[in-house]
């Protein structure tokens, strides 16, 4: 068992600029995973591809990387939106989904380690960024510490 790795998820909706970049430095993450589909969106706000690249490197010197392999697939994602299905459906689906890619082979600890997931969910409870985290915590053999910002 390795040491234990602080892992952190935010959702940015429903948050300012200035109160995203502020938990995030308040918390130490040194890395944002992105774990959205579409990252490049008008929705996202400052929180668009590159945008969010340049803040983050710039406010915290805090790395940046896209993950589509935690993202969930368009079809999942479109039926849960558009209420074709609901959340527990959607968490299944999901979970399968993320076994099947097996993300634990993608991802190291030591990529984890004070690192951030990010979505657009405002709160973890029905958001696929909870679900990658317990996920890894479960499969990696690591302790892995979960926070929601």
């Amino acid at each position: 068992m390795n040491k234990q790795v602080n892992l952190f998820t935010i959702g940015f909706t429903q948050k300012k600029a200035e109160q995203f970049f502020e938990i995030l430095l308040q918390a130490g993450v040194k890395r944002v995973i992105d774990t959205r589909l579409n990252n490049a969106s008008q929705l996202a706000g400052f929180t668009k591809k590159q945008d969010l690249e340049y803040f983050l490197k710039k406010i915290g010197e805090i790395e940046y990387i896209h993950n589509l392999d935690l993202a969930p697939t368009k079809d999942i994602l479109e039926e849960y939106k558009k209420k074709r299905i609901n959340w527990v459906t959607y968490e299944e689906r999901f979970k399968e989904l993320i076994t099947k890619r097996q993300i634990e082979r993608k991802v190291s600890p030591a990529l984890l380690s004070e690192a951030c997931l990010l979505c657009s969910e405002a709160k973890p409870h029905n958001c696929h960024r909870r679900l990658v985290a317990e996920y890894l915590q479960s499969k990696l053999d690591t302790a892995i510490n979960i926070n929601h910002l």
